[in-house]
């Protein structure tokens, strides 16, 4: 099942993982050797976590704000309930700058996070989204200083630390 944890995580795993977050260019083989380990045991960890899940992908993290799209918003979305959120989804992710979405509890039905590449540009964006016609309003909270963000890691290295 996707999202529950299917394998027990030890130290090695932790390094593995720390090790490829700090530098996913660094290869299996010259992995194995700073962590003093053989080669076969890596890939095979690694390949452990993908299957797992616990890795879902080894991509690059893409910055936004460094290729023309500075401006980042949070934008809570109430939207018509008739239409349900899979329809809401298949609208939305038609829309290039929508870079999450999530559906949540409470007083809106689904956040989204969204890049731009000016506060103009995010009026366009956020119009895009109005005109779908499954939402019926929107809240946006414009981000001015991303402090972290994708902080799982240290989650991450706890869980590995559990046993002892």
């Amino acid at each position: 099942m996707k999202g529950i944890l299917t394998m027990k995580i030890d130290e090695l795993d932790v390094k593995i993982v720390e090790l490829f977050s700090a530098d996913s260019d660094i290869g299996v083989l010259a992995a194995s050797r700073q962590l003093a380990v053989a080669r076969p045991t890596v890939q095979g960890r690694l390949d452990k976590l993908k299957k797992t899940g616990v890795i879902e992908q080894i991509a690059p993290t893409l910055n936004p704000a460094k290729f023309g799209y500075p401006v980042m918003a949070f934008v809570s979305v109430e939207i018509s309930q008739n239409v349900g959120h899979v329809s809401v989804g298949a609208a939305l992710e038609v829309i290039p700058e929508i870079v999450e979405m999530y559906t949540v509890s409470g007083d809106q039905d689904v956040l989204i996070r969204i890049v731009a590449k000016s506060n103009d540009d995010l009026q366009r964006v956020l119009d895009s989204i109005s005109r779908t016609g499954a939402v019926t309003r929107t809240r946006s909270a414009i981000v001015l200083q991303t402090h972290f963000q994708n902080r799982v890691l240290p989650l991450f290295s706890q869980v590995g630390s559990d046993d002892q």
